[in-house]
């Protein structure tokens, strides 16, 4: 009876167990119980094989955690069945008869043990008995020691199970969320103008339907703001598409600094931008579009300097005129009013 050879696809297999180490249980401190009784003996471990040492899963009569293979009994005497090993006065034996577990404490004298074994054959650990004193285990013990062998490796192979089966749930989980995440992404990427990071177009005429659905409900107001930038096309085409883009980022970052939490601010297309604000008064309204104004206007822009025409409209839930598609067009007409009125100011529908 040679010491097994522990190699890689044992050390493997004890791995996905996922036990090595592990707290203390109940159900396999039952086993080691069960199997001094059961032999009459005082000591009995449920061990396992890790790398160069034996670890307790469990221990019943003993203190001791871990063992190197050196040093362990049984590591020497675990066949490759399931048939029990035994050793009646591990003194007379030359195998164990220098152990420290012999000469020293605990002073075993008979030993007896049964290997757990992976579903290919492996031996990843043993269930085994100890005592001071020399002793032979009868028939009937033997059978019920390896009957608990069994019981102690389907614990660890159903354990084995459960995780698995816990890291695929975990697997499942963290794919499900990653998935909403992307959902989620793509969602924003669809309402969202990649430019300026703002609402997009399809965005707009949903908040602001919504927005006017809303102040329905309410009997409330609600305005709009139309932005456009003054002689844009001159400035995209003596200083490049590049400085253009930069430009309408700045724009944003101003507008969306100026506007309410409340507020919806969207890119509607070009150099056109828009503001919804929900329950504004058209005094409101004006101080916005007057903010905005003033802030482009101060602006030290890269090339030259900038301005903005606004629009503005607001309206009572009930006006003849309160959709979305008339409050933008009121707004539309306002704008080009100030464009006519010389640029750089804000006209109220």
């Amino acid at each position: 009876m040679s010491k097994p050879e522990h190699d890689t696809a044992t050390l493997e297999a004890l791995r996905i167990l996922g036990i090595v180490d592990s707290v203390p249980e109940q159900a396999f401190d039952d086993l080691a119980l069960i199997a001094a009784t059961v032999c009459d003996t005082s000591m009995a471990v449920v061990s396992l094989i890790s790398g160069d040492r034996h670890w307790f899963k469990s221990h019943y009569g003993m203190t001791l955690e871990q063992l190197s293979q050196d040093a362990t009994l049984c590591a020497r005497f675990s066949p490759g069945s399931e048939t029990t090993a035994e050793v009646a006065d591990a003194t007379a034996d030359g195998r164990f008869a220098h152990s420290p577990l012999v000469i020293g404490e605990p002073r075993i004298r008979f030993c007896a043990g049964v290997p757990l074994l992976t579903n290919s054959g492996r031996v990843f650990g043993t269930l085994c008995v100890f005592d001071q004193a020399s002793r032979v285990l009868s028939d009937r013990q033997r059978t019920a020691l390896e009957a608990l062998a069994r019981q102690a490796a389907a614990k660890l192979k159903l354990r084995s199970m459960h995780q698995a089966l816990q890291q695929a749930l975990e697997a499942a989980h963290n794919y499900q969320a990653e998935l909403r995440r992307l959902n989620k992404q793509l969602q924003a990427q669809a309402i969202t103008d990649p430019l300026t990071g703002l609402y997009n177009r399809l965005a707009l005429a949903q908040q602001l339907n919504q927005a006017v659905a809303q102040a329905e409900r309410a009997g409330g107001m609600l305005s709009l703001l139309l932005i456009d930038v003054d002689q844009f096309k001159s400035y995209n085409d003596t200083f490049g598409h590049l400085a253009g883009d930069e430009a309408l980022r700045r724009l944003a970052e101003i507008i969306r600094e100026a506007a309410r939490e409340a507020d919806v601010v969207a890119r509607y297309g070009g150099e056109e931008f828009v503001v919804v604000l929900p329950t504004a008064s058209v005094t409101g309204a004006l101080a916005l579009a007057e903010r905005v104004r003033g802030e482009v206007e101060k602006t030290q822009w890269s090339q030259r300097r900038l301005t903005i025409s606004v629009g503005v409209v607001t309206r009572q839930a009930g006006h003849p005129r309160f959709s979305a598609q008339q409050l933008f067009e009121d707004a539309d007409q306002a704008m080009y009013r100030a464009k006519g009125a010389g640029r750089n100011c804000v006209a109220v529908a």
